[in-house]
Parts: structure tokens; C-alpha cells; sequence
């Protein structure tokens, strides 16, 4: 059975939550005009109880449109690099469809692997600058109190396989903190 629901990290999270924020908003909206109306109909003015509950009902309708608009203007991984990449889904601890958010700009990271103390990424969004990205992560990781982690995020779909198979090879023992980096990665991510 297909899950409703896209778990962070995964491939599709992006396209996934998009259509549901898009479908929950939809309903919010629709449930203060509903109730709008309803107050109308039986009143004859639209001074009542229920005007103000519609209207306290578009506060969560707005906050959901938000977030519509912040996954509509995400992109989540291509399929060509998903398929070229997935021979390291169960080798490497990956993440799909990440996007990070700053005060100044957003990093669409197509795809992340971690092994050890060194963590990896792609992105194939052309406006987004890897070398911001990975200093936006790394100031993100010392902020949290993690140390002895390298972070490196390319735009170049052969070097970064490349440099995944070299991960995959190394031997690097676990690090440390790793829950508390994926945790960190999942937070600070839409």
C-alpha cells in the first residue's frame, strides 16, 4: 500500500508536500467560506459568531498558503539523478529533495550522503551557489555544538558519483554525533 505521506529525506518529499499543503489549504479556505456563508444565510447579515469564526479560520489558511508558496518555489531531485544515484541508497545514508533556507538565500540540495565525518551534496539548481550552500551547512553544524564534520556540496553530477564511490570505499567509522546530524539536517530543513 502507497503512503499518503512522504517522509523528509526521501525521494518525492518535495513534489509530495507540495500537493498536500495545496489540497489542505484548499480545504481551510473552503471551510471558512463555508462557514462565512452559513452565518450569512441564516443571519441575513454578516454580523454574527460565525463571521468571526470564518474569519479567525483564514489565519491557518494563510499560514498553509505559505507554505505552499515555500514548496512551490522548491525543487526536489530530477529523476535522470535519481536513477544515476540510487545504487547508494542502502550503502550510504542519503537524503533526497533537501531545501535549506537562510536569511539571504535557499539551497535546493538535490541529493546528501553521509558517512562518517563527511557529508555530501548535489544540487542541480542552477541559481544555487554550492560553495553558499556549504558554508550555510558547515555554520549550521558548529552552531549545533558538532564537530569534526567536512561538508561538501557540487553542482557537477560526475564528480559528485565520483566522489560518492570514494565515500563508499573509504573506511570511516561512524561519527559520533551522527543522529544529532541528521536530526540537525531534518530541522533546519522545509
Amino acid at each position: 500500500m502507497k503512503t499518503l505521506f512522504v517522509k523528509k529525506g526521501c525521494y518525492g518529499y518535495i513534489r509530495n508536500h507540495r500537493a498536500v499543503a495545496a489540497v489542505r489549504t484548499f480545504l481551510f479556505f473552503a471551510v471558512s467560506v463555508g462557514l462565512y456563508l452559513i452565518g450569512y444565510m441564516t443571519t441575513g447579515t454578516n454580523r454574527n459568531l460565525l463571521t468571526i469564526v470564518a474569519v479567525l479560520g483564514c489565519l491557518p489558511a494563510c499560514k498553509s498558503m505559505v507554505n505552499v508558496i515555500l514548496f512551490l518555489r522548491a525543487e526536489g531531485c530530477s529523476e535522470e539523478l535519481k536513477k544515476e544515484l540510487e545504487e547508494y541508497d542502502g550503502r550510504l545514508t542519503v537524503f533526497y529533495d533537501m531545501y535549506f533556507t537562510s536569511y539571504q538565500k535557499n539551497f535546493s540540495i538535490s541529493h546528501m550522503a553521509l558517512k562518517g565525518g563527511v557529508l555530501c551534496g548535489i544540487t542541480e539548481n542552477p541559481k544555487c551557489d554550492p560553495g553558499e550552500a556549504q558554508r550555510h551547512l558547515e555554520q549550521m553544524i558548529r552552531q549545533e555544538g558538532i564537530k569534526n564534520v567536512t561538508v561538501k556540496i557540487v553542482s557537477d553530477s560526475r564528480g559528485y558519483i565520483d566522489r560518492l564511490s570514494r565515500l563508499e570505499a573509504a573506511d570511516l567509522e561512524e561519527h559520533r554525533d551522527r543522529d544529532g546530524i541528521i536530526r540537525l539536517l531534518y530541522s533546519i530543513s522545509i
